[in-house]
């Protein structure tokens, strides 16, 4: 039997059923959330939340939650922060803080209300003030050059002209025989519709109206709407009572605030002494109003995160009793939930203790069920293993007790994104980023960080790894930012002469020892890098996917072993391996042959004609004594493998069918897997259908999927020996092109730019877009060629009812 560890198999899963006395039930329901291990299933699903028995409650909470969003809000506005989170229990019970949020409710209104009506006074009085000041200017202006035009006009009369009796005398005869009335208004208008404004006051008078504006400085607070808006103050002179009508609707309709004024100057200057003392009252009076209310937000500020707390509790406690069936008594209240069995004594604990502090007469029962439903999949997880889970449940979360990828992906996925970005360089520079995340992870952790930020956050132990092995391959590659080292000693080649340096390998001589660790630095420059890295990269790929397809495969088997499923040990698992291997793993061991003997055998031609001719004589392309007779019978194992997949599954599952229901008998709860996915979505009583032609279509789908995809997914490895020549080329251009270009220019500011650019360039191709680039094809890889090979991903997730997680929450 396979070892049990945490991660590899989810926890033992049991249906619990819970029986509460009602009087106990709320603090039961309470302790449960506190332990955070039983996951309630809704047994009144079929009634809606209005006809659910704590509707009332729900409601109640419901409001509560309101208030403190409105109080949040508030203080946001204030600028006050609520004070620390504390998880201690609150003395104060719901019914109490009901009660106190909404007095602090109607005091906190009462006091916005009335600071509101005195602001909008303030601001009317300011621009009342405004008014007075400009319209007494214009006024004072304006009498001021009528008396000096009547100076003028009496200087011309006593001149005597032979004109100028007779006109003034007419004009004064008509002055006094005529007498004109005109009525004005002032106020304010948004500078914005002022040139409107007045274009309408014109027309709407046919120009009976003589209008004056004049800007004010500063923008003024505007009273209906609280915001700051520059405005004109105006005066408008009319005639007549249907002029001041529709003068009163312009204004009215252009949001133009008017203001009495007097022509008396003397009035005038006693109202601006009158405007400004009230002024000074109200603002006196409104800093009293805003530090009161200021001091009752800082007292709610104290406990907000307390009674939000206890609210949110609260409503998850009566959301979960809506969960729950009332007994033919009427006396108790039905729970029924998936708990792991490791819980048991736990859960029995946080019931008696809940029977206790509640004075209940009757204890709490509790039972495990028998059924035959799916459980849902837990993992214990910890801040490092959970980041590997979350990339693994985004796939599909694991059927219940099926082997878990996480365990073999915790090392795999780092190490495949290392081989594609593998630069020791950029290693470094990618854990100095990560180490700053894990040494303030507590800090950060109490913070709201951006999207991409909590990304990051989160995976921060995964991107710790990623730079590890990154470094570890940047070793093998021997490049620090392209550039190789002798880190283990020196090159076991040099040059025979002085021309060899350029020309290729051909002119190096071996002088020492291989070098004992990684590739050789003498390859890099020279014109043979290329294909040797290469030819070296890809082969790689291939060793590297193999093994990983084969792990999936093996994973396949004990997966088979533990479900108890003989079918796919014998026509799923052996013939899976055997023609993955007898392809794929025959190619790997070619490659390691022909690494240790040096061969030059072509090991396309050699796999071409392994399918095209058989028969033939390998010629220079044999590897070992023998290879033809292993090739054959190879390829007809492989042959084989593929009807020993498709063919005798469907028949034996069929018979297995007619077995199990012979009788009316049942199978065991485990007996096979396909039993147990078919119970899970079908009454324990009831016969499932068994359709031939569908389970032999499914099948043969599966079969022609593992073919192909035994081809195409080798082949899907070669973006490993893809991305990570990309990688290296990438990295050289930037170094050589950019870096040492400016450097030989002998040019300090040349240089200088050359290393922004270098740097800039470093940074924002190699060390994001690369990484997420390697990083997405790390996961296809996992995904799609891993885990297809064993991991079905249609189980769900194990969600308890706990009170851990609602302190994050947001409404």
């Amino acid at each position: 039997m396979w070892p049990a560890m945490d991660l590899l198999r989810s926890e033992p899963m049991q249906l619990v059923q819970l029986i509460i006395p009602i009087e106990s039930a709320h603090l039961s329901i309470s302790y449960l959330g506190d332990l955070g291990l039983i996951q309630f299933k809704d047994l009144n699903a079929e009634k809606s939340p209005f006809q659910r028995t704590h509707a009332a409650q729900m409601k109640r909470t419901g409001e509560m939650a309101r208030i403190l969003r409105a109080f949040k809000e508030h203080m946001s506005q204030a600028g006050i922060s609520p004070a620390a989170k504390s998880f201690a229990r609150s003395n104060l019970n719901i019914d109490d803080l009901e009660v106190k949020l909404g007095e602090l409710e109607a005091e906190l209104s009462e006091i916005n209300t009335n600071n509101e009506t005195l602001q909008r006074t303030y601001n009317e009085l300011m621009e009342y003030k405004l008014v007075l000041q400009k319209a007494g200017e214009f006024f004072h202006s304006a009498q001021r050059r009528a008396a000096e035009q009547a100076e003028t006009s009496s200087s011309d009369i006593s001149g005597e002209s032979v004109d100028s009796p007779l006109l003034v005398e007419n004009s004064i005869s008509s002055d006094a025989s005529k007498p004109v009335q005109l009525g004005f208004f002032t106020g304010l208008v948004p500078r914005e519709k002022s040139m409107t404004f007045e274009r309408i006051l014109f027309r709407a008078t046919r120009g009976n109206v003589f209008v004056r504006q004049v800007a004010v400085e500063n923008p003024v607070i505007d009273p209906a709407s609280g915001e700051k808006v520059e405005k004109n103050v105006f005066v408008v002179f009319y005639s007549g009572e249907r002029a001041k009508h529709k003068i009163l609707k312009i204004c009215e309709a252009f949001g133009a605030n008017r203001y009495p004024f007097s022509e008396d100057i003397g009035k005038q200057i006693e109202m601006l002494k009158e405007v400004s003392g009230r002024i000074e009252e109200l603002k006196t009076t409104i800093d009293t109003g805003l530090a009161l209310r200021e001091s009752l937000l800082h007292t709610i500020a104290d406990r907000y995160e307390q009674w939000n707390v206890l609210v949110k509790k609260e409503k998850s406690v009566y959301h979960t009793l809506n969960m729950l069936s009332i007994d033919v008594t009427k006396k108790c209240l039905v729970a029924e939930g998936w708990s792991p069995t490791f819980a048991t004594k736990q859960i029995q604990e946080a019931l008696q203790r809940a029977t206790f502090d509640s004075n209940s007469q009757v204890g709490a029962i509790f039972q495990v069920l028998q059924t035959r439903e799916l459980p849902p999949t837990y993992f214990r997880t910890n801040k490092f293993t959970s980041s590997f889970q979350e990339i693994v449940d985004a796939y599909g979360v694991a059927k219940y007790q099926e082997a878990n990828p996480t365990i073999f992906t915790i090392v795999t996925f780092p190490f495949l994104f290392a081989v594609m970005f593998g630069d020791w360089g950029h290693g470094i520079c990618l854990l100095l980023a990560t180490s700053i995340l894990i040494f303030r992870e507590k800090k950060l952790g109490s913070q709201k960080l951006g999207d991409i930020m909590e990304m990051m956050f989160g995976g921060r132990y995964v991107i710790l790894l990623m730079s590890l092995f990154s470094i570890f391959t940047g070793l093998i590659y021997n490049e620090f930012f392209s550039v190789p080292f002798e880190l283990f000693g020196r090159s076991a080649y040099a040059c025979r002469d002085l021309s060899c340096r350029d020309a290729s390998t051909v002119g190096l001589i071996k002088v020492g020892d291989t070098y004992p660790f990684g590739v050789d630095p003498v390859w890099h420059g020279s014109r043979s890098e290329l294909p040797f890295l290469n030819s070296l990269k890809m082969k790689m790929s291939i060793l590297l996917g193999v093994a990983q397809m084969n792990l999936g495969i093996i994973l396949s088997f004990f997966n088979a072993k533990f479900f108890g499923n003989g079918l796919n040990v014998w026509y799923q698992f052996i013939p899976q391996m055997i023609f993955l291997n007898s392809l794929f793993g025959y190619l790997s061991i070619l490659i390691i042959i022909k690494w240790c003997t040096g061969s030059k055998a072509d090991l396309y031609h050699v796999m071409i004609y392994m399918f095209l001719s058989p028969t033939d004589d390998l010629g220079e392309n044999q590897l070992f004594p023998g290879q033809k007779m292993v090739q054959l019978v190879l390829l007809g194992l492989a042959l084989i493998a593929v009807p020993w997949m498709l063919i005798p599954k469907p028949f034996l599952m069929k018979k297995q069918h007619e077995q199990r229901h012979q009788g009316q008998t049942y199978a065991p709860l485990h007996a096979t897997e396909e039993s147990l996915l078919v119970e899970a979505n079908h009454d324990p009583h009831d016969h499932e259908e068994f359709e031939f032609s569908e389970v032999f279509v499914h099948q043969l789908i599966h079969t022609i999927e593992f073919v192909l995809g035994a081809v195409s997914n080798t082949a899907s490895y070669l973006r490993l020996w893809a991305l990570s020549l990309a990688h290296s080329e990438l990295s050289s251009v930037f170094f050589d092109k950019v870096l040492l270009l400016a450097w030989g220019l002998n040019n300090a500011v040349a240089l200088a730019v050359g290393i922004v650019v270098f740097v800039c360039a470093t940074v924002g191709v190699l060390l994001v877009m690369e990484t997420l680039s390697a990083f997405l094809h790390a996961l296809r890889l996992h995904w799609v060629e891993f885990q297809n090979k064993f991991y079905e991903g249609d189980g769900y997730k194990f969600f308890p009812f706990s009170f851990t997680s609602i302190n994050d929450e947001e409404e």
